[in-house]
């Protein structure tokens, strides 16, 4: 089939790799290519490939692993659905369109592997087959095993992890017999042999051995051992609930590479509480240093949005005072979301949402930097790609503008707005204008569209 009818390239961003020229393939004889099968079907957990850990979905944190690999020149995702497809691009990845008939549930890996191999339009020594189930892959240990099969110490290497348990199958007749161990013995863990267990992460193999045997074992078989850490495979519900606690607790970002920043208000801005008098009427309390912080977003240009679910006056004159968008009244988060984001001009994927609290979590599948404060609700901090240090109403907001990069020369004096309040100016003193039910429409307040000349878009 014509090459360029079966794959499609990546998104046009820095550091992808794409085909060599002929005169290059000469000089570097040795070339990888990393091959990820990722279906649209899948039974235990709908569209796993899609979910996501710490806010980056299994299949971008696979490709990411593929494209830090040093030694992988291309990286291709087998796919029969268009959304994983669109994700692919998104993160920077090639596509290969899997035909129906290596795409259903009794099809092999390897039949994707090898229809992918024929439709490259050039040869590669070495394949590296990537499984998005393994959400930890680490690329220091891809590197080694196609090191391994270079440099002709392999001609298979798999990960692995030191497995020291004891196994055991029933009969026929329900009865439990020992695997691979003398039931009547048990020797220490130091005494026994060393047993691996394959973590599903990466396989890497010579490439006309793979199309020879049209397996991906074969000749000489070898391990990568990988910490225990790195071999987490999701399978069910559960196993996505557990690493999603893991990377929670393990991946921190240093910078928050953004084009615009939106929050939720009530347990971001503030502490979730309210000081409500005899009338009914609430007032918060805000951190002084996210002033400061948003202040320096919004004079660089990045857009800024308070998106609330609750419509209040105080969250307008927050906004007013910080010089930023805010949408109130919205039942449907991610729709409001969506809809700025495109009018914004921006790539969802390069913008960041601050919330604490599950009706934040449709926000959360929209962006690509889900943040969640350091207080959040657990689900919350499970779905999060970031959680601060600082809970919310102090100082969160500012910890999150400190991480996003802005260029120091944004210094100009913010001019004064006058707003338009969500709520009449005396509706803070009587509840006599407020608006009716079929009123409280969501409400957008642009307090921010002359200070974006400077803003980075991305088409």
């Amino acid at each position: 089939m014509n090459y360029q009818s079966t794959l499609t390239p990546p998104a046009p961003t820095d550091g992808v790799a794409t085909a060599p020229a002929d005169n290059e393939s000469a000089a570097r004889p040795h070339r990888a290519v990393a091959i990820i099968p990722a279906r649209g079907g899948s039974k235990g957990i709908p569209l796993k490939n899609l979910q996501k850990v710490a806010g980056v979905s299994l299949l971008a944190r696979a490709i990411n692993a593929a494209k830090s690999t040093p030694s992988i020149d291309r990286v291709v995702v087998s796919t029969d659905h268009e959304g994983i497809a669109a994700e692919a691009i998104r993160s920077g990845a090639e596509v290969s369109h899997r035909p129906a008939d290596i795409a259903s549930d009794t099809a092999t890996s390897e039949s994707a592997l090898i229809y992918t191999l024929a439709n490259l339009g050039e040869e590669f020594d070495t394949t590296v087959f990537m499984q998005c189930t393994s959400p930890f892959i680490d690329s220091a240990s891809i590197d080694n095993a196609v090191a391994a099969v270079r440099d002709g110490d392999a001609d298979v290497v798999f990960s692995a992890v030191e497995d020291h348990s004891f196994l055991w199958r029933l009969d026929d007749g329900e009865s439990a017999v020992a695997v691979g161990h003398e039931a009547s013995f048990r020797p220490r863990r130091q005494d026994r042999a060393k047993h691996y267990n394959e973590t599903g992460a990466f396989y890497v193999m010579r490439t006309d051995g793979l199309i020879e045997h049209g397996h991906r074992f074969f000749g000489r078989v070898t391990i990568e051992e990988v910490p225990p850490e790195h071999a987490r495979e999701i399978d069910d519900m559960s196993d996505l609930s557990l690493v999603r606690a893991i990377a929670s607790t393990q991946e921190t970002a240093q910078v928050i590479d953004v084009d615009a920043l939106v929050t939720d208000f009530d347990g971001v801005h503030t502490d979730d509480g309210a000081y409500v008098d005899e009338d009914g009427n609430e007032q918060v309390r805000v951190h002084r240093g996210d002033g400061m912080g948003v202040s320096r977003l919004v004079k660089s240009g990045l857009p800024v949005m308070i998106l609330s679910k609750e419509r209040n006056p105080v969250v307008t004159r927050r906004a007013e005072k910080l010089h930023v968008d805010v949408t109130q009244g919205v039942d449907n988060k991610s729709k409001v979301l969506q809809s700025w984001i495109e009018e914004q001009g921006l790539d969802a994927t390069r913008v960041a949402y601050v919330g604490n609290d599950i009706n934040d979590l449709e926000a959360f599948d929209v962006v690509g930097w889900p943040i969640a404060v350091a207080d959040a609700h657990p689900k919350v901090l499970a779905a999060a790609r970031v959680i601060l240090d600082r809970p919310g109403g102090k100082g969160a907001v500012r910890e999150v503008c400190d991480l996003i990069p802005v260029p120091n020369s944004a210094t100009e004096q913010l001019p004064a707005r006058t707003l338009t309040s969500v709520l009449s100016s005396d509706s803070h003193h009587t509840n006599a204008h407020r608006p009716s039910i079929q009123q409280q429409q969501p409400l957008l307040t642009n307090h921010a569209e002359g200070l974006r000349t400077n803003r980075k878009q991305v088409s």
